[in-house]
């Protein structure tokens, strides 16, 4: 440019581009050194935040494991071995980072940190690594290594993910050239490129320990299984009693578990002892005819504070057998196009002199048990009749209202209602449809589903899996965009006569 048969004045002019141009590109690398650096900066003040957030579960979670060693001392003992290899991980690699930052006057002078010889000289030595980068890339083994071992057979998502996120494999660059692990990775980069990398792995650091923590037991989990949440529940061993016999039964918790322990139990004023497997055993006198009450309390150490549950219930002392005992196992109404088990008894009668009868209902091998199928119709009696031992007869009955499989909610991801999720995850995420709080266990398959993204027409889909017109409109989305999957079609496995209503739409905000 400055060559050539020119004038000292158009060489003059050439050789000011060449300076113009070469401060531009000064300038715009020095921008981007910054940027690196504030980078940095929002990532560490993430990861003081997710440090504080770890520590308080670690510290809710030691008070549940002293209150309730049984049930939670395993998960504690987990939980502790994780945040020290987390722990030990994140003081090493801020150790490197100490030693880097000390090669610089100004540590907050990103601009000045384009130099790469401090990690190049530390790390490397030619072709190979030194005895520093053998301990950098040991110490990252150590961590991934050690928390898959403790999580075992749990958490393979998390698994894969600390597998991928501290990956120590050799890298191929763009050119096909094959490279170590920590040359593809920091050798010959900026010293702040390379601080923001290392930031980068104390955040992942932090992210996997918190996913952990949670999977094993959330904050929110903890809160749910304060012992103030628990009713006191008595289960006597039969509804009604004849005058003379003794009342046997058991309290239970409502979140029945045979690790608590009591620190005191009263029943009708008389304090007891007997407890199996985390059950009060209660024998003593029925009482004379009538309606008895039980009560008392159960008290549990929480913290520094005794939380007490007040026990309240009642029995009936009857002469002799009067009256059926009909009820639903698991609801107090029956639903069309499914096998309500039942249980059915005339108290005192044995179950071979006791018959029942309702369209639909079937008796099944075992004592009292039945399984009622109703079909047409709002509700359902059942008659009941028991012979005594003289001979004489009893009859009773009772009357269900019959209601249908209620209205599933639609899910993505196995998430329900309002949903943040990246694209890439939208893509290959499966649309099912569940029965939340429904008391049956019912496998549903969803046959199609409508898909509508901003901007783009409505796709429709046959499956549970977004097809490839589906995922070309996901890929013109945009962060932030909302996304809604609805008309979500869907029938149960194995019985497509039941027509199941279009489960609830799914709102999704994509997230990036």
């Amino acid at each position: 440019m400055a060559g050539g048969k020119l004038s000292p004045r158009q060489k003059m002019i050439n050789l000011m581009y060449l300076v113009f141009i070469a401060m531009m590109a000064l300038n715009m690398s020095k921008e981007v050194l910054s940027a690196f650096g504030l980078m940095n900066e929002r990532i560490t003040d993430s990861n003081a935040s997710a440090a504080v957030r770890n520590a308080a579960f670690m510290d809710g979670l030691a008070a549940k494991a002293e209150e309730q060693p049984g049930k939670y001392q395993p998960i504690k003992a987990k939980a502790d071995a994780i945040d020290k290899l987390s722990t030990d991980f994140y003081s090493y690699i801020e150790s490197v980072k100490a030693g880097l930052l000390k090669s610089v006057k100004d540590p907050k002078n990103y601009e000045e940190m384009d130099r790469t010889d401090f990690l190049d000289e530390q790390w490397f030595n030619g072709d190979k690594m030194t005895k520093a980068g053998q301990e950098f890339i040991d110490n990252i083994k150590t961590y991934r290594e050690g928390v898959i071992q403790i999580l075992g057979e749990d958490n393979k998502d998390i698994q894969d993910d600390i597998a991928k996120k501290f990956e120590t494999n050799d890298e191929t660059t763009n050119e096909g050239i094959k490279k170590g692990w920590l040359t593809y990775h920091f050798e010959g980069f900026p010293m702040v490129a390379s601080l923001t990398k290392l930031t980068q792995m104390q955040a992942d650091v932090k992210t996997i320990e918190s996913e952990v923590l949670s999977n094993m037991l959330a904050g929110e989990q903890v809160k749910q299984l304060s012992m103030k949440n628990y009713s006191a529940i008595v289960i006597p061993d039969k509804t009604a009693f004849f005058s003379g016999e003794n009342f046997k039964g058991k309290v239970v918790l409502g979140r029945f578990d045979n690790t608590l322990n009591f620190e005191k139990i009263v029943i009708n004023g008389r304090q007891l002892d007997n407890i199996e497997q985390g059950q009060v055993v209660l024998d003593f006198p029925a009482g004379a005819v009538g309606e008895r009450d039980i009560t008392g309390t159960m008290q549990f150490k929480e913290g520094n504070d005794i939380v007490e549950i007040p026990i309240t219930s009642k029995y009936a002392v009857v002469p002799k057998p009067n009256s059926a005992t009909i009820s639903a196992d698991k609801m107090n109404v029956v639903y069309r196009g499914v096998d309500n088990p039942m249980t059915i008894s005339f108290a005192g009668v044995s179950d071979n002199n006791v018959s029942a009868s309702a369209p639909g209902l079937n008796k099944l091998s075992g004592s009292g048990k039945y399984v009622m199928r109703p079909t047409s119709g709002k509700d359902v009696t059942i008659n009941v009749t028991g012979t005594l031992p003289d001979g004489s007869k009893v009859s009773d009955k009772s009357t269900f209202r019959i209601k249908d499989i209620p209205k599933p909610s639609g899910t993505i991801a196995g998430q329900a209602d309002n949903v943040s999720l990246p694209k890439s995850n939208v893509e290959i995420a499966t649309v099912n449809a569940k029965l939340f709080d429904f008391d049956f266990d019912l496998d549903i398959n969803v046959t199609s589903f409508k898909i509508k993204v901003p901007g783009q027409p409505t796709v429709t889909v046959n499956g549970n899996k977004m097809n490839d017109q589906a995922r070309s409109a996901l890929r013109k989305a945009s962060r932030g965009d909302g996304v809604q999957i609805f008309e979500i079609k869907s029938e149960i496995k194995g019985n497509s006569s039941i027509k199941l209503l279009p489960a609830s739409p799914v709102f999704i905000e994509i997230s990036n």
